[in-house]
């Protein structure tokens, strides 16, 4: 399973350091996933939901509003202006 680094930080800090197999969230033009090999790009991120797969089965349902996401040399970069897991009670 082909998988990729993402790191998401907000002015409250670092919220998510660790490996994906796809990240979904909502650009300034629209939905996109991003998966391990995606072409390097920055976009601006919409006020929305986004999922986080950790694999195929499981994901963390989250919050990111706002924001410019970053994939560059096989890894993603989220920087939100704010940014909550919707279940907090998980690690």
């Amino acid at each position: 399973m082909n998988v990729f680094r993402l790191r998401i930080s907000s002015p409250d800090g670092n919220k998510f350091d660790g490996e994906l197999v796809k990240l979904d969230v909502r650009g300034c033009e629209g939905d996109l996933a991003v998966m391990a090999g995606h072409t390097d790009f920055v976009t601006v991120l919409e006020d929305a939901p986004c999922t986080l797969w950790l694999d195929p089965e499981n994901a963390r349902k989250a919050h990111s509003k706002g924001g410019i996401l970053t994939v560059s040399d096989g890894e993603a970069i989220l920087i939100s202006g704010s940014f909550c897991f919707l279940d907090e009670s998980r690690a």
